[in-house]
């Protein structure tokens, strides 16, 4: 039986049959591909290093719901407090890099890695960043008695008494520690450390005049203010904050280049695949920039930030060497 030969009009035929017939196979691959690697296939975890209620906490939360309706799938907060935040950050550390665990880290991650000279984690190798969430500015308060009403009466009274203003602090190495001793490192001014266990023994000791200084997050001097309890004078951030346009800040009062803030962010397993990083950082930055969440943040004395991986990367770069200087100048030593 002899072949016929072939046509041009049957090549292209052929052609155009096994093209279609190989792009749709093409094009089936992905999509089952796809379907067994959509993220997020499961429940998502939300590491907070602290106990509930606190402000890394609070944060969470904010952002909980907001997540579990834009990417469809439940988001649980896990609180795992203990160690200045290292017992949290070690497991999302250790965690399967699949997009299921996520964490909700405050200033002291950045300061740990200077504070204490072994960590159970490399933060560089280990860790990555994942979207800046909000930035506290912090706020000192003094009491109502205090024989001085400014910060820079403040500073005139303790370079004039040497030793007889303490602040207090919520521990060793904390955002409040941190930023009063840099307060104390720009202005020469000799004061005492008094460290608590937490903000609210320390804020009853300023009601109480057993310390005459206490920076804290503006959420938890807000209602202390209004109510008379101790005077605010000065917020460390360039812009005032919205709840307290009355409180200037230092840099206004004088004080140059002098911030200092509390601040909350989402953190993932180094070796997170980047389209999972840069979707839950596109997310949450939706989320935080809100109309709907901008003014329940303001109401927290908070910022809303926002960003990419690599913006929160390189802002926890410059932290790190900002308060890395500090503990060092310093010669802060952890609890």
């Amino acid at each position: 039986m002899s072949l016929k030969p072939l046509t041009s009009a049957s090549l292209s035929r052929r052609q155009v049959l096994c093209s279609t017939l190989g792009g749709a196979a093409a094009l089936a691959l992905p999509a089952v591909q796809a379907q067994g690697s959509a993220w997020p296939n499961k429940p998502i975890r939300l590491i907070v290093p602290y106990t509930p209620g606190g402000f890394t906490d609070q944060m969470a939360r904010l952002v909980q719901n907001g997540l579990q309706t834009r990417l469809g799938q439940t988001v649980l907060i896990e609180n795992k407090p203990g160690a200045g935040s290292m017992i949290g950050v070690d497991a999302v550390a250790k965690s399967a890099p699949d997009g299921s665990t996520f964490g909700v880290v405050i200033a002291a991650y950045a300061a740990n890695n200077s504070l204490y000279p072994k960590l159970p984690y490399d933060a560089r190798k280990d860790l990555t960043g994942v979207s800046l969430m909000g930035i506290s500015p912090l706020v000192a308060a003094v009491p109502l008695d205090a024989p001085f009403k400014t910060a820079q009466e403040l500073i005139r009274y303790a370079r004039a008494n040497p030793g007889k203003v303490s602040y207090g602090s919520s521990g060793n190495g904390s955002a409040v520690h941190l930023t009063t001793e840099l307060f104390k490192q720009q202005t020469g001014a000799f004061m005492v450390h008094i460290p608590y266990r937490g903000a609210a023994p320390a804020l009853t000791d300023l009601i109480g005049g057993q310390i005459q200084l206490f920076f804290d997050a503006a959420t938890g001097l807000i209602n202390m203010g209004k109510q008379g309890k101790v005077r605010l004078i000065g917020v460390a951030s360039e812009q005032r904050l919205p709840v307290l346009p009355d409180v200037p800040t230092f840099i206004e009062q004088g004080f140059k280049n002098f911030t200092g803030s509390t601040w909350a962010g989402v953190i993932a397993p180094a070796g997170t695949p980047r389209d999972i990083l840069r979707r839950m950082s596109d997310e949450v930055t939706r989320i935080v920039r809100s109309e709907e969440m901008r003014p329940r943040l303001e109401a927290m004395g908070t910022f809303p930030a926002g960003g990419s991986p690599e913006e929160f990367d390189a802002f926890l770069v410059a932290e790190n060497a900002k308060w890395g200087k500090v503990i060092r100048e310093g010669g802060i030593k952890p609890d």
